[in-house]
């Protein structure tokens, strides 16, 4: 038994018929094709699934889809603009806050949700926030001061 599904995805009203075991992660990726959004544990342990729904950001293989039912998703791809990458792309460019660059569209939703709540964090702030998104390359360092350089030319 399939159930219908109405979001808004990254700016446009869209529907799918899914089956009620659907997770979110798995609405955006098998579904809209939206690939973005990775999926990197299964567990909901290392946040690249994360994704914003109605302005904060949360781990989309911990929802189901028919949670969500009206929802305003957005994932990483809503994010660049006209061929121009969002600030806080740019940032994680500029000062080489990736390395593979699975983790990266996760922790870059994360990153957003916290300056959207604290427009100006300390470097403690950041790694707090960033605890429940791992990334297996880094180190963090990198990543960290290009969410701190990225939130500064946000507020710019």
């Amino acid at each position: 038994m399939s159930v219908t599904v109405s979001i808004t995805l990254n700016g446009e009203s869209v529907s799918a018929a899914v089956e009620p075991s659907t997770l979110l992660v798995e609405l955006i990726r098998e579904h809209f094709r939206l690939t973005g959004t990775h999926v990197g544990c299964d567990t909901s342990q290392c946040g690249a699934c994360v994704v914003h729904v109605n302005g904060c950001s949360v781990k989309s293989c911990t929802l189901l889809a028919v949670q969500v039912e009206g929802a305003d998703i957005s994932t990483i791809e809503s994010l660049a603009k006209n061929g121009r990458l969002h600030p806080m792309q740019q940032a994680f460019k500029t000062h080489h806050g990736l390395q593979c660059g699975f983790c990266t569209p996760g922790v870059i939703m994360s990153a957003l949700d916290l300056i959207a709540n604290n427009p100006d964090p300390s470097e403690m702030e950041i790694r707090n926030w960033l605890e429940g998104n791992l990334c297996r390359c880094t180190g963090y360092n990198n990543i960290v001061r290009a969410i701190s350089a990225g939130a500064q030319a946000m507020r710019s």
